[in-house]
C-alpha cells in the first residue's frame, strides 16, 4: 500500500488528530484491515473488497442502519454501546464511507480495548459464549424490519438456486472433472430435499425473515478478555434478510466439526455433540424467546442445510476450476466437499440427539 494513498485516506475520515502508527491488522480473507494508533485511542480501517462487494454504498447502509439501532438498544438496556457492538467513524464530510483517487472504498471503526477473537474452539465454554452472542443478537434485532435492508451478496444462502448452479456445472464440466466425482455428485442429488426444505416453507410464509449475521464463524464475535465473555458481533458485511436456523446451522457446520475443513483423513470428521449441545444451549438462551417454535425445532436441519450447502459449493467451485474459493494445494476445494459431506452423513447418523439437545433447551 503506498504510504501517500494511506495519507490521503486517513485524512479523509474524522480522525483524532496526531497519528502515531498504521499497521497492518488481523488475518481476514476479505478486506485489507490496519490499526491506526492515534493519542489517546485506537481505530480500524479497512479498505472494502470490491470484487466480494460490489454495491460498498449498500453494504454501509446496512451496517450504519443496524449499529445505530443495536447502540440504541444497547444504551436502552444498561449496556455499554462503544463496546458491544461496531462504531462506525464517519469522513469529514459525513459519509460513512470514504472513495479515494483510486476509486477504493475504505471504512472505519473505533477499535475495542480488552478483546479478543478465536480462530478455533478451544474451550466448550467459548462455543457457548459464542452461540450466546449470536442469539443475542438475534434478540436485539428482533424488531428491526429486515425488509429495510439491501442483499449484499444477492442469494448467498439461497440453497435452491446453488443447487441448479450445481447442476449447470455438472452439465457444462468445463474442466474434465465431473467423472471422478460421480460419488460426490450422487450425494448432491440424492439430498436434493435438503436445498429446498427451507424454501419450500418461506414460500407458504411459515418461517418469519429475520436480521441474519449470515457469517457465524467464532471468530466474529470479539470475547472480553477479563470475563470471557461474549462481548461483540463483528463483520457485518452479510447482516441482510434471512433464516435465523441458517445464522444456527453456519456456526454448528464451521465450529462443531471435529477435523479442519480440508481434513483429507475423513475418519477424523464428526459432528461433536459436546460442541454442538454448547453452542445449541447459548444460541437458544440468548435468542430469549424470540424464535417461533418452528425455528427452535427446525435448528438441527439448519445445521444439516447449511453444511451441504457448502459442500455443494465446494464441489460445483471444484467443477468450475478453482475460481472461488482459495486454494494452496491441487485437490483442496474436493477435500473441503468430502468433509463437509461426511459432516452431513453424521448428522444423519446422530439426527436423535441432535434434535433431543434442541428439545431440552426449547
Amino acid at each position: 500500500m503506498k504510504q501517500q494513498l494511506l495519507e490521503e485516506v486517513i485524512s479523509g475520515f474524522q480522525f483524532p488528530d496526531k497519528l502515531l502508527t498504521a499497521e497492518n491488522y488481523g488475518n481476514g480473507h476479505i478486506n485489507d484491515t490496519y490499526l491506526l494508533h492515534f493519542e489517546g485511542e485506537k481505530m480500524i480501517l479497512q479498505r472494502m473488497n470490491m470484487t466480494v462487494f460490489n454495491r460498498p454504498v449498500e453494504l454501509m447502509e446496512n451496517i450504519m442502519n443496524v449499529t445505530m439501532y443495536l447502540q440504541k438498544i444497547i444504551k436502552e438496556n444498561g449496556g455499554d454501546p462503544k463496546r458491544e457492538t461496531l462504531n462506525v467513524i464517519l469522513t469529514k464530510d459525513g459519509k460513512p464511507y470514504y472513495c479515494d483517487s483510486n476509486g477504493e472504498y475504505w471504512r472505519a471503526y473505533r477499535f475495542i480495548e480488552d478483546a479478543v477473537c478465536y480462530e478455533r474452539v478451544e474451550h466448550t465454554e467459548d462455543f457457548y459464549q459464542s452461540g450466546l452472542a449470536f442469539g443475542n443478537f438475534q434478540k436485539l434485532l428482533a424488531e428491526f424490519p429486515a425488509e429495510t435492508l439491501h442483499e449484499t451478496i444477492v442469494g448467498f444462502h439461497d440453497t435452491r438456486a446453488r443447487f441448479q448452479v450445481f447442476k449447470q456445472a455438472v452439465a457444462e464440466d468445463i474442466c474434465g472433472r465431473a467423472a471422478e466425482v460421480q460419488d460426490e455428485i450422487a450425494f448432491v442429488l440424492e439430498h436434493e430435499y435438503l436445498a429446498n426444505v427451507f424454501a419450500e416453507l418461506v414460500d407458504k410464509g411459515e418461517l418469519p425473515i429475520r436480521v441474519t449475521h449470515n457469517d457465524t464463524k467464532l471468530n466474529n464475535i470479539m470475547m472480553d478478555e477479563k470475563t470471557g465473555k461474549g462481548l461483540c458481533v463483528i463483520d457485518l458485511d452479510t447482516v441482510m434478510p434471512g433464516l435465523a436456523m441458517n445464522d444456527f446451522g453456519d456456526s454448528i457446520r464451521f465450529g462443531a466439526s471435529t477435523a479442519a475443513e480440508d481434513e483429507q483423513d475423513l475418519s477424523k470428521v464428526s459432528c461433536s455433540m459436546e460442541l454442538y449441545e454448547a453452542f445449541a444451549k447459548g444460541f437458544i438462551e440468548g435468542c430469549g424467546g424470540r424464535l417461533t417454535n418452528i425455528e427452535i425445532d427446525l435448528m438441527p436441519r439448519g445445521a444439516q442445510v447449511m453444511t451441504y450447502e457448502c459442500g455443494m459449493r465446494f464441489l460445483t467451485d471444484y467443477l468450475q476450476g478453482d475460481v472461488y474459493f482459495k486454494t494452496h494445494r491441487a485437490g483442496q476445494n474436493l477435500d473441503r466437499c468430502r468433509t463437509q459431506f461426511k459432516l452431513v452423513q453424521d448428522m444423519e447418523n446422530k439426527w436423535d440427539t441432535m434434535c433431543e439437545i434442541i428439545q431440552k433447551y426449547k
